[in-house]
């Protein structure tokens, strides 16, 4: 079986084509993706209508490439899957249009895939993981703890109230003046600071939920920057060194609680799996 799958749900525009072998093994036979960084750079984030924008005007050139990197014709294709969100509403439009032409064309089936649910799944595709296993998505706007019991069969944990931890990365960056993408700007600066130098809370931590909070976190790095007269680049290493700590902190304690209630409910976990980017932007 081949797949053609895109992707268009924010910024960055992607086609990969896949093959399930009859075993159910899968294997990924082109895959490529287009990061709109530049586009958004000087706005300092994701603006929507841009990002919409690039997508209609890269995808067919990128689909054309996955498709000729895979070897294979689009009268071959058992099927067309796209993200159909959550995600930019405008970006998600322009790839499900797109597959729905390609599919109607060709006469194949189309599959509208949850993003979400497609974070969850892969490491079965990538690593064969069997069921049960406990996921945790950190993907931009998401950041959740998800026991995975079957195909459509999800039980979440834990979630954030407030701030997702890729959101949190790229905020703190804006405030302290990184440039975008923020995420990995903070991670870089925090590689030369002192972790030790600024107490931040650490969100959450002993809760019996498996909950993620950062928006107090967000706001405490604010506090300690705005009590310096003068920022350094030093001064910024430390911040994002003990913002970055504490953040780490926090998840870990999040995540022990979070296999605890898989333990209680579904027995052990076959694996915990790490899925999407710890930045919004990474």
């Amino acid at each position: 079986m081949l797949v053609l799958g895109i992707e268009t749900t924010c910024d960055e525009t992607a086609a990969a084509v896949i093959e399930r072998a009859d075993d159910g093994s899968g294997r990924i036979l082109s895959n490529i993706v287009r990061s709109q960084v530049e586009e958004h750079a000087r706005f300092g984030g994701v603006v929507p209508e841009i990002a919409a924008r690039a997508h209609v005007d890269l995808l067919d050139g990128i689909i054309d490439r996955a498709m000729r990197e895979a070897g294979i014709g689009f009268a071959q294709l058992n099927g067309v899957a796209a993200a159909a969100g959550p995600g930019l509403i405008g970006g998600v439009i322009v790839g499900l249009t797109t597959a729905k032409a390609i599919a109607m064309v060709h006469d194949t089936p189309l599959v509208a895939v949850n993003h979400l649910e497609a974070h969850a799944l892969t490491p079965r595709l990538t690593d064969g993981i069997e069921f049960p296993y406990c996921l945790f998505l950190a993907s931009g706007g998401h950041t959740q703890i998800v026991a995975v019991t079957g195909v459509g069969q999800y039980v979440r944990l834990g979630t954030t109230v407030d701030d997702a931890i890729g959101e949190a990365f790229d905020k703190v960056a804006k405030m302290l003046g990184l440039p975008y993408p923020g995420g990995p700007q903070v991670e870089r600066e925090a590689a030369s600071g002192d972790a030790t130098r600024f107490a931040f809370p650490r969100p959450m931590q002993g809760r019996p939920d498996a909950n993620f909070s950062l928006s107090g976190l967000k706001t405490a790095v604010r506090s300690e920057a705005s009590r310096l007269a003068e920022i350094t680049p030093q001064d910024i290493s430390d911040l994002c060194a003990s913002f970055q700590a504490a953040v780490l902190d926090s998840t870990a304690d999040r995540l022990s609680v979070g296999l605890r209630l898989f333990r209680e409910q579904f027995g052990a976990p076959r694996a915990l799996v790490a899925a999407g980017g710890v930045s919004a932007n990474q």
